[in-house]
């Protein structure tokens, strides 16, 4: 059986060899994913700053395992999740969606495969110094060198 997909072949996420930086990112979706010795969220972020000429969105894991909660926990106070939920310790999919903030990424490689690794995290109040400082040239230039 054949399915159609619309955007399958659009090229519209960046690819994980390809992203390493600081960037100001909008959460544009967020779904569990129950893996019974590591559970994880898997959070699209819409790029915001800088633009990327041929990609728009990035795609990370976070961990919820007793031993990753804590940059689970770092990610949504500098996204400004509600506060009221995460002091009583829920997660709601739909709140997470439309959250703003900077997240600092790298390549990890791990049995062949290249994966994103979301390093850190800061509010968006904190992108006019960040982005001062950080570097997003050598992605840029990266994007504007593609033949």
């Amino acid at each position: 059986m054949r399915r159609h997909i619309p955007g399958l072949g659009t090229d519209n996420t960046v690819p994980e060899t390809a992203v390493e930086g600081t960037f100001l990112v909008r959460v544009d979706s967020a779904e569990y994913r129950y893996a019974s010795r590591k559970p994880f969220f898997v959070i699209k972020f819409e790029l915001i700053q800088p633009k990327l000429p041929r990609h728009s969105h990035l795609v990370g894991r976070i961990y919820c395992t007793p031993r990753a909660i804590w940059k689970f926990n770092w990610f949504l106070r500098d996204f400004g999740y509600d506060a009221d939920l995460l002091s009583s310790e829920q997660i709601d999919d739909k709140a997470l969606v439309g959250l703003v903030g900077i997240v600092r990424t790298s390549r990890r490689i791990s049995a062949g495969r290249a994966f994103l690794n979301l390093e850190a995290f800061a509010p968006q109040s904190e992108w006019a110094f960040l982005s001062s400082t950080g570097d997003t040239s050598e992605i840029e230039s990266e994007g504007r060198n593609d033949v």
